[in-house]
């Protein structure tokens, strides 16, 4: 054995229990920015996603976000290239087998919580990775003691819900489930500390906190819209002046894409049978008008990019 391979020098040092690789699972719009993130922090990432042809479209994706933080002096383009070249996509199940974290995203227009396809993608993840490897969910209305029960080793599943939007909000929702174990938990910390955020700890229930409150935020909104007691732009301004929030309650539903919106809504009025959270007929009939928001270009707003421009939606949608 050469001297350089025992003392590993020239390879990577592995600090025991630090997260050094990551594997997203379903890489839409969220997943995207956590890989985008934790490449940017220095760790590894591997996404899996279905198809070589989506496999592209996420990369091109991602390049494009790091484009717009570039615009805005966040990164220099050799930052960029570093941060692309740890972001490795793949089909096959046995490229996440070296992923010390392993989160779900997926992201589908399926009603209901595709509780059954999360199982058998955790039972596939479960096959592949080490004993010691953690495999959570970006979970919102979905409990994860109901996914763990699939695993050989349930106290390595746990919930973790980025807060959009992701790239701005400094908190994780963490959730333990019933057989969560502290060292999960506190390993999971340590990698939301590492991509500078904190975790707040969250006791199992649909919704988390986030999600139980934004959903009738938006309902109510759409609400007063409807009413004509004001525009969707001064809705919007007039929380973020009296709340202090980022954006306003369409900006954030456009950001979430109103597909996801009207699925927290129909599952969260499932689970508690509270009309707070059932749908608003505005969101109803934007989503069958295509109207998803930022991914779709037209939403509250019309977009280009990333950015709200011209017109708001027309009347003949909201009445």
């Amino acid at each position: 054995m050469s001297e350089l391979v025992q003392f590993s020098l020239g390879g990577r040092l592995k600090p025991k229990g630090n997260i050094q690789t990551v594997g997203i699972l379903g890489c839409g719009s969220v997943g995207q920015v956590i890989a985008r993130i934790a490449a940017q922090y220095g760790m590894d990432v591997v996404f899996l996603d279905l198809t070589q042809e989506r496999l592209k479209e996420i990369y091109h994706d991602i390049e494009e976000q790091l484009d717009e933080v570039i615009a805005q002096w966040g990164i220099t383009y050799s930052e960029k290239k570093l941060i692309m070249s740890r972001i490795k996509g793949t089909t096959d199940y046995n490229d996440l087998k070296n992923c010390d974290l392993v989160i779900e995203t997926i992201s589908s227009r399926q009603k209901g919580t595709l509780l059954g396809l999360r199982k058998e993608l955790f039972q596939k993840v479960e096959s592949v990775v080490s004993d010691k490897a953690i495999i959570s969910s970006d979970l919102s209305t979905l409990i994860i003691s109901d996914l763990a029960v699939v695993l050989k080793h349930p106290e390595r599943a746990i919930g973790v819900h980025f807060i959009e939007p992701i790239d701005k909000a400094n908190i994780v929702e963490v959730v333990k489930g019933r057989q969560t174990s502290d060292e999960t938990y506190d390993k999971v910390s340590r990698f939301l500390r590492m991509i500078n955020k904190r975790a707040i700890l969250i006791n199992e229930s649909p919704g988390n906190v986030s999600t139980r409150i934004l959903i009738p935020l938006i309902n109510e909104a759409c609400e007063i819209l409807m009413e004509g007691v004001a525009s969707i732009s001064d809705i919007d301004e007039t929380m973020k002046e009296t709340t202090g929030y980022i954006y306003g309650p369409f900006e954030i539903a456009d950001k979430m894409g109103l597909d996801k919106i009207l699925k927290y809504m129909d599952n969260l009025y499932q689970e508690y049978g509270d009309k707070k959270y059932k749908a608003s007929p505005i969101i109803k009939r934007l989503v069958r008008a295509n109207y998803l928001g930022i991914q779709s270009k037209k939403g509250f707003y019309n977009y280009e990019g990333s950015k709200p421009v011209g017109n708001t939606i027309s009347c003949a949608i909201i009445n």
